[in-house]
């Protein structure tokens, strides 16, 4: 077909912002002339396709934090500081020593600190509330310093010996601690506004429900909408108070903004009981965690649903329940032991460089897109085995027994799983674990099958981070999964392991990977 041609007066085409213009008043035109939707956007402008809450950048759920997990940690920086301001205090009421410190000296101080870090959590000083101003997060601390202050006044209307390093211990201690909130207030607000603290949720159902609940969000900002869908897409709106409807179930078990959702609600008149039992089995393959809410009437009903939301307190109909402290000791273990291997092992990793650059023409390390948690793509690091143009980006072809892709240095590595190491890096980086789910590429192939169409299950692999090794590797899976047999193997091992992942047992999977791999005479590599 011919290109339109363009007047010759006016050579220069019109600037998008100019065609959106147009198209916006031409719709409100057709509104007025025959009823349209109001909430029905003009197709053409792509700012309406993200609606009020998508920010410039998506945060993925791997790199976003718990505001629950932060203010953890914030209350246990503020206990270190209050017990250290107390020992410098108990210092300087022991003339003669600590030891010699009586008990009528000992007993009001730590009560004093006990009924301080008693009051900071009371008066909900760790809640960080977006609807809250920094002014009134430093009146509640002041109101929990008065609460630590009422004894000590008292006592000292009696005992009044009690000196000087009491009430210096008090105002220091509330400068610090204002200071440290002041800080902390600033970081949590940066985060907010980073959404690296707001949970990214998708509705699945256009109803009055899905409404309120967005409606309450734009007030509230305690949760991001970024999209709506709905099974019944010829009846649902373009968008629903500013969000876009984004497409129906089918359009979501593959849509890419999946690995930066928290959290599917479905949101459907709670008396549909066959049409919600439907949904829940059509998303109980996605990895991502999916709760049903049920729409409470009033605006105090919405606002405690949307806090639920926020804090992941639904009925939850799929996905593993999140265990934040689990999550941080895992990755402690995962930098620990990284860096350790990353040390220990540059030479071994200096050596295969070099023994790669001499074998064959092309570069060391091959880079492959992989899924990663929440099914993310992300770039996974290996050692080149292959020549290099035979490299097979999207695993169409599965590495097969004596397979002449594979070069002389390649056979080696890969027998001796050496070529994995770059992904020592990727555990670094935190995209990747030491144990867990081997990182299939995107698209992977079981013979002329995609392998994520073999197994229903497939997706609740990448409920965690992707694995160097892990608890199908030490099973004998190891290797392509050529057969649809071998997958499902792989993903019921893959299941096994995250419903039982614990830090010894990721210790015991890394003890027994070395041997396995040198007892391992069959597996193709």
């Amino acid at each position: 077909m011919a290109p339109l041609a363009v007047p010759r007066e006016d050579p220069t085409p019109p600037a998008p912002e100019a065609w959106a213009d147009g198209l916006r008043a031409l719709h409100r035109v057709l509104e007025e002339q025959f009823g349209a939707d109001a909430d029905t956007p003009p197709p053409a402008d792509p700012k309406d396709r993200r609606g009020p809450f998508r920010p410039n950048r998506l945060t993925p759920v791997r790199s976003r934090l718990e505001l629950r997990h932060v203010s953890r940690t914030f209350r246990r920086i503020d206990a270190a500081v209050i017990l250290l301001a107390s020992a410098v205090a108990a210092q300087m009421l022991a003339v003669d020593g600590v030891m010699q410190l009586t008990l009528g000296q000992i007993l009001p101080l730590a009560f004093s600190a006990g009924v301080l870090l008693w009051g900071l959590r009371a008066l909900d000083v760790y809640a960080f509330s977006i609807s809250e101003g920094l002014g009134r997060h430093f009146l509640r601390i002041c109101a929990a310093f008065s609460l630590a202050g009422l004894p000590l006044a008292a006592l000292d209307l009696f005992r009044p010996w009690l000196g000087a390093p009491i009430p210096v211990w008090f105002t220091a201690t509330a400068a610090v601690l204002l200071l440290m909130h002041g800080l902390w207030w600033s970081i949590v607000s940066r985060w907010r506004r980073e959404s690296k603290l707001t949970p990214n949720i998708v509705i699945v159902g256009a109803t009055s429900a899905a409404r309120s609940l967005i409606e309450t969000a734009l007030a509230t900002r305690e949760v991001a909408v970024l999209g709506v869908f709905d099974d019944r897409l010829g009846r649902a709106p373009r968008q629903i108070a500013g969000v876009p409807v984004l497409g129906d179930t089918a359009d979501l078990l593959g849509h890419k903004i999946m690995p930066y959702v928290d959290r599917i609600v479905i949101a459907v008149d709670p008396s549909a009981q066959p049409r919600i039992r439907q949904l829940i089995d059509r998303l109980r393959v996605l990895p991502n965690d999916v709760s049903l809410v049920i729409d409470q009437a009033g605006d105090g009903g919405r606002q405690r649903t949307l806090s639920h939301i926020a804090n992941a307190q639904l009925a939850q109909v799929s996905g593993e329940p999140a265990d934040i402290h689990r999550a941080g000791v895992k990755r402690v273990q995962d930098l620990v032991v990284g860096a350790t291997a990353l040390l220990l092992g540059w030479p071994i990793m200096a050596a295969v460089a070099v023994a790669i650059k001499l074998d064959s023409p092309g570069p060391i390390f091959f880079r492959q897109r992989r899924h990663g948690f929440n099914n993310e793509e992300i770039l996974v690091w290996k050692f080149r085995s292959m020549r290099a143009e035979a490299a097979d980006f999207a695993a169409v072809q599965q590495v097969r027994a004596g397979d002449d892709r594979v070069t002389r240095v390649g056979r080696f590595i890969r027998k001796t799983s050496l070529d994995e190491l770059p992904q020592l890096f990727n555990v670094m980086a935190g995209e990747m674990s030491l144990v867990g789910p081997r990182p299939h590429a995107v698209g992977m192939k079981t013979g002329q099958t995609e392998s994520a169409r073999l197994v229903a299950e497939y997706a609740h692999r990448h409920r965690m981070k992707p694995g160097m090794t892990g608890w199908a590797a030490i099973h004998g899976s190891r290797g392509p999964v050529d057969t649809p047999e071998l997958v499902r193997t792989r993903v019921a091992l893959d299941i096994e392991y995250i419903e039982r992942q614990s830090f010894w047992l990721d210790m015991y999977i890394m003890a027994m990977t070395i041997p396995c791999l040198l007892g391992d005479r069959d597996s193709v590599r």
